[in-house]
C-alpha cells in the first residue's frame, strides 16, 4: 500500500492528542439518549487536523495511501497523553485540483467536517476519486481557516496537513496571505509534495510550511508500502469479529451506523490483510468510540438516560426487553468488549516487537507515516505532549 496515506493517518490519529484544553462545546452530536455535553465533556482536550488531500488525476498513488495507512497513524496517536490526560482527536477532509468539483469554488470541497467518528472518516477516503484539475493550495488552505470551527484555545494542537504535486503558488489567494491567516489562528501547516525534494522547494512547498512553523515532506505517491504479516494477524482478525458482535445499536442512525462498521472492515480488507488487522487495532483502543449509536459506550455519559432511549431504535430481539434486562445485556457485552480489546492489545505488543525486528534487517528509506510522526511530536512538544 502507498506511503502518504499512512501520513494523512498519522496526523489524524495525532489529532486525537491536544493540550490543557478548555475548549467551547464541540457541536452535539446527532443521537437519542444523550443530552446536552456534561461539564467533564465541554473541557476535554482536543488536536484538530484538517487533510487537504489533492484529488487530481496524478493523485491515485496518494489516495491509496490515505486510505492504506489511516489506522497506522491513529494507532500511533492512541499512546498520546498531555499532563496524563488524553486528548480527543478530531479529523476534517478537504479534496482539492479536481475538475469534477465547482470551478466557482476554486476546485475544492469540504468532504468532512471536523469528526471523531473513525468509521466515518474511512468511509470519506474509500469515497474519493480522481480527475483531471487545477491545484489552489493557497485558497483550499483559505478555505479550511474560513469552514471549520478551530476554537482559540491556545493549548490545542491544531495542524493543517495539504499534500500535492503542483506548484504551491496556484490560484487567486497567494499562499503567503492564507499561511499569514493560519498563524493568526495558532494552526500549523504541514506541507507533503509527492515528487522529488528539490521540485517540491522550487514550487514553494517549503516556503508554505516554514511561514507557520510546519515540516516540508516529500515523497513518492506511487511508492509500494511494504506491509510486514506476524503470526499473530489471524488471531487477531478473528477477535475483530468477535469485537463487531460487543456493539449494540440504538437511534435513528444506529443501524446505518452499525453496518458501515462493517463496511470499513471489508474495506480495509480489500486492501491487504494486514490493513484490517492495523484497523483491528485501532478498534481496540481509546480512540474508537461510538456513543451516538452504540448503546455500551454511550451509557458511560453522565447523561445518558434510559428512560429516553426509543426501544423501537434497538435491533428486534432487544426491544421488549426491561430496562433491567437491557441494563445487564448491555453489561454484559461491555465486559465481553473489554476482555477482547485487552486480548488485541496484548498481541499487537508482540506484533509490534515482531515488525520492529523484521525492520532491522532492512535498509529500507524513511517512509511518510514515519516522517510525519516525527514532525506532529516536534510540534507537539511545545504543547506539553508526550507517548507512553
Amino acid at each position: 500500500m502507498k506511503t502518504l496515506f499512512k501520513t494523512a493517518l498519522l496526523v489524524l490519529a495525532f489529532s486525537t492528542i491536544s493540550c490543557n484544553a478548555n475548549n467551547k462545546k464541540e457541536n452535539k452530536e446527532n443521537q437519542l439518549a444523550i443530552h446536552t455535553p456534561s461539564e467533564k465533556e465541554t473541557k476535554k482536550q482536543f488536536i484538530k487536523i484538517a487533510l487537504l488531500l489533492d484529488t487530481s488525476n496524478s493523485m491515485d498513488g496518494l489516495i491509496d495511501q490515505a486510505k492504506a495507512q489511516l489506522w497506522e497513524i491513529v494507532n500511533e496517536l492512541s499512546y498520546a497523553k498531555c499532563k496524563h490526560e488524553d486528548p480527543e482527536l478530531k479529523i476534517a477532509l478537504y479534496e482539492y485540483g479536481n475538475d469534477r468539483l465547482e470551478s466557482s469554488d476554486g476546485y475544492i470541497r469540504q468532504v468532512l467536517d471536523f469528526s471523531g467518528d473513525l468509521d466515518e472518516i474511512s468511509e470519506k477516503l474509500f469515497s474519493l476519486t480522481t480527475n483531471g484539475g487545477s491545484e489552489h493550495c493557497g485558497e483550499v488552505i483559505q478555505t479550511s481557516l474560513n469552514q471549520l470551527k478551530w476554537g482559540s484555545n491556545k493549548d490545542d494542537l491544531k495542524l493543517i496537513f495539504i499534500a500535492g504535486n503542483e506548484p504551491f503558488t496556484q490560484g487567486k489567494i497567494n499562499y503567503k496571505d492564507a499561511t499569514t491567516n493560519a498563524v493568526e489562528k495558532d494552526i500549523i501547516v504541514n506541507t507533503i509534495f509527492c515528487g522529488n525534494y528539490n521540485n517540491g522547494i522550487n514550487g514553494k512547498w517549503l516556503d508554505g510550511a516554514k511561514l507557520t512553523g510546519g515540516d516540508y515532506l516529500n515523497i513518492d505517491q506511487n511508492r509500494e508500502i511494504i506491509h510486514i504479516t506476524t503470526p499473530y494477524d489471524d488471531i487477531i482478525i478473528k477477535l475483530n469479529s468477535k469485537l463487531n458482535k460487543t456493539y449494540v445499536r440504538y437511534g435513528k442512525q444506529g443501524y446505518s451506523k452499525y453496518t458501515n462498521q462493517s463496511a470499513q472492515d471489508d474495506n480495509a480488507m480489500e486492501l491487504e490483510e494486514v490493513v484490517a488487522v492495523k484497523r483491528a487495532v485501532s478498534k481496540s483502543s481509546r480512540m474508537y468510540k461510538n456513543k451516538s449509536w452504540d448503546l455500551v459506550d454511550a451509557e458511560k455519559e453522565k447523561d445518558f438516560k434510559y428512560s429516553k432511549l426509543d426501544k423501537k431504535t434497538l435491533p428486534k430481539e432487544l426491544q421488549n426487553k426491561s430496562t433491567e434486562e437491557l441494563k445487564l445485556y448491555v453489561k454484559k457485552k461491555g465486559d465481553e468488549r473489554k476482555e477482547i480489546q485487552k486480548e488485541i492489545q496484548e498481541l499487537n505488543k508482540k506484533r509490534t516487537v515482531y515488525i520492529s525486528e523484521k525492520r532491522k534487517a532492512s535498509s529500507s528509506e524513511e517512509t511518510l507515516d514515519s516522517a510525519m510522526i516525527k514532525a506532529i511530536k516536534k510540534q507537539a512538544e511545545k504543547k506539553n505532549y508526550s507517548w507512553e
